[in-house]
Formats: structure tokens, sequence, C-alpha cells
């Protein structure tokens, strides 16, 4: 049986009880999760925490009993620059790359995205990303939680200082494998339409280096996938 996994945004110490947050408590509720039990929390710090269940019922309290690091994470540190992609393909793109081990999210606009949020819209996807990340942390097994970054136009990507910048696209001439090992880098992916030639040739001017995964033309969240992948193979874990 799967081990019970869940995220509190609190200092855990041993020998704590604490009383789970509403998310946290309705989930150990819908399971009927036994009392006495165990699950495990994590709350960013890269350790995982054996808690036992003392109480279910009308709050849900658990003991912490045992801090355990946990070694999951990869040895690059790849920050994900992704155009605003359509509706559930967006958070599917968020998902996969928080269980892929990506440690930062940064959305951005470009000027094919067909999306456009401001204000409170905006801010309400960043709040259903973030959900996102967290309940695929649970899921995949991770003890840090990827950092979601404000939304950025492609021209404020381009001018911050992210180390190691690579842009993907079909008609580029080298390949990660020309590319030397890097410990930390960052990798723009185009929205569905894909980024245009003058912003691929602005973020060349700004130090990002062109890369193709092939000949052939991949939608967005298969480039993403495919190049967080080939990251992590050849330069994480």
């Amino acid at each position: 049986m799967k081990k019970t996994r869940l995220y509190q945004n609190t200092i855990l110490g041993i020998d704590d009880c604490i009383t789970l947050d509403d998310y946290a408590s309705h989930h150990l509720k819908v399971l009927r999760f036994p009392k006495g039990q165990n699950i495990t929390l994590f709350n960013g710090d890269g350790a995982n925490y054996n808690a036992q269940v003392l109480q279910v019922k009308k709050n849900c309290v658990v003991k912490i009993l045992e801090k355990t690091q946990n070694h999951c994470e990869s040895k690059l540190d790849l920050t994900l620059a992704q155009a605003v992609a359509k509706g559930e393909k967006m958070d599917f793109l968020v998902q996969k790359a928080v269980e892929l081990g990506v440690n930062k999210i940064i959305p951005i606009f470009s000027e094919r995205c067909v999306v456009r949020l401001n204000g409170e819209k905006l801010q309400k996807r960043l709040n259903h990303w973030q959900k996102i990340i967290i309940a695929a942390c649970e899921q995949s097994g991770r003890s840090v939680v990827p950092n979601l970054e404000l939304v950025m136009s492609f021209e404020e990507l381009i001018n911050s200082d992210c180390g190691n910048g690579f842009v993907l696209h079909h008609r580029a001439k080298k390949s990660l494998l020309e590319m030397p090992t890097f410990k930390q880098t960052t990798i723009i992916i185009g929205p569905e339409g894909g980024l245009s030639k003058i912003e691929i040739n602005r973020a060349n001017k700004a130090g990002y280096r062109s890369i193709s995964l092939g000949a052939r033309v991949l939608r967005t969240e298969t480039a993403t996938l495919a190049a967080i992948a080939n990251m992590q193979l050849l330069w994480g874990s």
C-alpha cells in the first residue's frame, strides 16, 4: 500500500503534535484514514517527517515521530521558463515538470501565446498552479517544493540573469549532446505556435544558446517534457 504523503506549510519538529490544515484533514477523512496509522509529512525543507495520526474526527491531529533526509532531488538545478499554454495543457506541464525534478517554473507570455491573463484572473491561475506543484510533490516523493515565479514577459525573462540559458526550437543546429555539463541551467520553451524568429534572435543575443531535440516539430507539451527528461539524464538524475 502506497504511503500517504502530505504537505504542511509549517515548521515540523520531533515529538510535535500538530493539527493538519483543512486540505490535509479533508484528504485523510476522504480516505477514512485509521487512527494510529502513520503518514509522511513534508514542509519543503528537503526532509520527510514520519507522523502518527492521533485524531481524525473533528480536527486531524498527528504526532511527529521521526525526521529523515529525502535524497530524491536531482543534482541539476533546472529552471523551466514555459510560455503559458492553453487551459489544461499548462496544468499538465506544471505537474510533469515537478515530477521530472524542475526546481523553478517561470510562466512567460511570448508573442504567440494565445492565453492572456492579468489581475485577479492571473492571480487565481498562479494559485491554481501552486496547488498543482504541491500535489505533484506529494505524489512523486519530493520534499523540496519548486518555486513558482510571477509571470514575466519574454523580454523581462531574457533581460534577467538566469544563467546558462537555452532556448529550444527545431531550427537549431546543436543538440544537448554537444553542450558542456551544467549544474544549473534555464530552458525557454515556446507556446503552441512556437517562438518567433525575432524572439529566438533576441534570446541568442541575451546569451541563450539555441538547442534542438531533432528536426521534427514538437507540440509544446512534448518539447517541454522531452527537454527536461534529456537534461536530467545527461546532467541530473
